[in-house]
C-alpha cells in the first residue's frame, strides 16, 4: 500500500476518497498528443497544445474517470505528482514567519499595512495587509495574487506592476470594505522581491517551487492573525496569478474557495518559468492540463473567470462543461461557475473583479450592500489607490535586512535543507 502525504491526509480528512492504487499509465490519453521527451524532464509550455487537443484530453479523461471513486483516485495521484515535481515533496519544515506588519494607513471602511515575512530563513515575502473597520470577527481571509507585468526600468515603473497596481488595490480594498483580511503578495523579482534577488530570479525554474510554498506560508500567516476564520479561506489572481491560485488550491485544503482568473485553459500552460519551468503538468505517468488542475478544487466553490481575446476564449464550449461534470461528481454542479467576457481581453478589470466579488460574498456571506450603488452595480469609489511608494516593505526608513541572502541558488539549498 503506498503511503499518503500528509496533504492527501487532509484531504481524506475533507471526505474526499484517496485510493492507494493510483493509475500508473497515461494510456487512456488520446492519440495525436505531442510525445514526451526521451530524456530530461516533459515540460509543458506556453500553448502546448491546440484547442482541439485540449478538448480531446478532457473528453479522454471523463471517459477513464466517469464516476467520483476513479476521479478521486485519479486526482490523488495528481496531487502527489505535482507536490513532487514542483520540489516541494516532502513539505519543507516550517520556519517562524517572522512577520513584520507596519506602517499602518486608514481610509474609507479598510486599513493597509505593509507586510513581510520569512517564507524559508532569510528570504522575504512582502505584501499588502488589507483589513476591515466596519465588522466584527471572524474574519474571512483572501490571498491575493498578481500576474506577469513589464521590467522595472526607473522608480515610476513600479506603478504597473504586480501588487502596486490599481486592479490589486482596488480588490484588496474592497474586500476588506466587505468585511474581508486580504494579504496581496508579489512574485519573486517583482516589487520589492527585485532588492533582494534581482529581476532574473523570476524566470528560474526553482521559481515556481519557492513561488507555491510562499503562497503556502502566506496562508500560514494569514491564519495566525487574530480573527481569521479557517472555514472561510480564499485565492484569486489573474494570469500566473491564476497559475498560482489553482496550483496552491489543488495541493492546500485549507484554500476553501478559489477564483482564477483568465487562466484556466485546457491548452495553454504558462508561458513563464514560473508556470511551466517544471514537469508539474507531465511525468511517465500522468498529464493533467491546467483545467483539470483546477478541477482538484472539487467540491469547494471554483469561479474560473474568462475572455475573448487569450487561451481562455473556449472556457463556456471546452473547459467549464469539464469542470461540470467532475463537480456533479460530488453532488455539488452550483458550487462551480464561469464568468464569460467575450469583448475583453486578458487582465483583472472592474467587471471580472465584480464578478468575483459577488461569488466570494455569497460563499462567505460578506456584506455586498457596501459596494452597491443605487441600480445594484459594484463601485469602487470608496478605495484609494495609492502611489506605489507608501507600499513597498522595504525603503530609505526600513531597509532590507542586511544578512538576507541575495543569492537565490543559496535560498534554494536553504529549502532542500528544510526537506530533509
Amino acid at each position: 500500500m503506498s503511503r499518503l502525504t500528509p496533504a492527501l491526509l487532509f484531504f481524506v480528512a475533507l471526505g474526499i476518497t484517496v485510493t492507494a492504487a493510483p493509475p500508473v499509465n497515461v494510456e487512456w490519453n488520446p492519440p495525436n498528443l505531442p510525445p514526451a521527451p526521451l530524456e530530461g524532464p516533459s515540460l509543458c509550455v506556453g500553448a502546448y497544445l491546440e484547442p482541439a487537443q485540449g478538448q480531446a484530453m478532457l473528453n479522454a479523461a471523463l471517459a477513464q474517470f466517469p464516476d467520483r471513486a476513479s476521479w478521486d483516485a485519479y486526482a490523488a495521484h495528481l496531487r502527489q505528482r505535482i507536490q513532487e515535481n514542483i520540489g516541494l515533496s516532502p513539505w519543507p519544515q516550517r520556519t517562524p514567519l517572522n512577520a513584520i506588519i507596519r506602517s499602518k494607513r486608514v481610509y474609507d471602511g479598510y486599513t493597509v499595512e505593509n507586510v513581510a515575512f520569512e517564507s524559508v530563513p532569510g528570504y522575504f515575502v512582502t505584501g499588502n495587509l488589507y483589513r476591515p473597520l466596519n465588522a466584527k470577527p471572524p474574519f474571512a481571509i483572501i490571498l491575493s495574487t498578481h500576474g506577469h507585468g513589464s521590467q522595472v526600468k526607473k522608480p515610476a515603473d513600479f506603478e504597473n506592476q504586480g501588487r502596486f497596481t490599481a486592479s490589486v488595490q482596488a480588490r484588496g480594498g474592497t474586500f476588506a470594505r466587505l468585511g474581508a483580511i486580504v494579504l496581496s503578495i508579489e512574485m519573486v523579482g517583482y516589487g520589492d522581491s527585485i532588492a533582494q534577488v534581482g529581476e532574473a530570479a523570476h524566470k528560474r525554474p526553482f521559481t515556481q517551487t519557492l513561488q507555491t510554498w510562499n503562497a503556502v506560508r502566506a496562508l500560514d500567516f494569514l491564519l495566525s492573525l487574530e480573527g481569521a476564520d479557517p472555514t472561510r479561506v480564499a485565492v484569486s489572481g489573474e494570469s500566473g496569478g491564476g497559475t498560482q491560485t489553482f496550483l496552491l488550491t489543488a495541493l492546500d485544503p485549507r484554500v476553501t474557495l478559489a477564483a482564477p482568473v483568465v487562466m484556466v485553459s485546457s491548452y495553454f500552460f504558462g508561458g513563464c518559468a514560473c508556470e511551466s519551468g517544471l514537469p508539474v503538468h507531465r511525468s511517465k505517468d500522468h498529464f493533467a492540463n491546467n483545467a483539470m488542475i483546477a478541477a482538484l478544487a472539487a467540491p469547494r466553490p471554483l469561479l474560473v473567470v474568462s475572455d475573448g481575446q487569450d487561451w481562455t476564449q473556449h472556457v463556456p464550449q471546452i473547459e467549464f462543461p469539464f469542470l461540470q461534470q467532475i463537480y456533479g461528481y460530488y453532488g455539488v454542479p452550483q458550487n462551480t461557475a464561469n464568468i464569460h467576457l467575450a469583448a475583453e481581453g486578458h487582465d483583472y478589470g472592474p467587471s471580472k473583479r465584480a464578478a468575483v466579488y459577488r461569488f466570494i460574498a455569497a460563499h462567505f456571506r460578506l456584506d455586498l450592500a457596501r459596494t452597491l450603488d443605487a441600480a445594484g452595480g459594484i463601485h469602487e469609489s470608496h478605495i484609494t489607490i495609492e502611489h506605489h511608494g507608501p507600499l513597498h516593505v522595504f525603503n530609505e526608513k526600513f531597509s532590507l535586512p542586511p544578512d538576507a541572502p541575495q543569492d537565490i541558488a543559496m535560498i534554494e539549498r536553504t529549502l532542500q535543507q528544510l526537506q530533509r
